[in-house]
């Protein structure tokens, strides 16, 4: 089963008014599938797309490639195919290379290992780690 996605022209006019939020946002000329599916439910989308344009757009001490590396290892810890793909693209336009992204694929995967390890050990936290 395919969710329906809403083009553009068929938007209604409050999905039309935060497709053209993305657009300027953005500098695109593109509405990407994640906000056509969401449209099918305006409030989804109208949320999802303020919080996303806070977090990834926003103000912050993370530029914009380290943002996008971190979202890029949450959606593969999460398998998220479409997410993977998207910020990937988004990762490679923001100035990431082919040799960051293969480090950080390797990071992932340690990362996956020992925190795996240190779980099926049930290892105590140090008391100088506490907060």
């Amino acid at each position: 089963m395919s969710t329906k996605l809403i083009e553009y022209n068929e938007a209604p006019p409050k999905v039309r008014e935060i497709y053209d939020d993305i657009l300027v946002t953005r500098k695109t000329d593109y509405i990407n599938n994640m906000w056509k599916a969401l449209a099918v439910h305006p409030p989804t989308l109208q949320r999802t797309w303020q919080s996303v344009k806070e977090v990834m757009s926003g103000p912050g001490q993370l530029d914009p490639v380290v943002r996008e590396l971190i979202y890029l290892a949450v959606s593969i810890n999460n398998s998220c195919e479409y997410c993977m793909a998207s910020h990937t693209a988004a990762a490679r336009a923001k100035g990431a290379t082919e040799e960051m992204l293969n480090e950080l694929k390797a990071i992932i995967a340690l990362a996956n290992n020992t925190n795996r390890l240190a779980v099926g050990y049930q290892i105590p936290v140090d008391e100088r780690y506490r907060q």
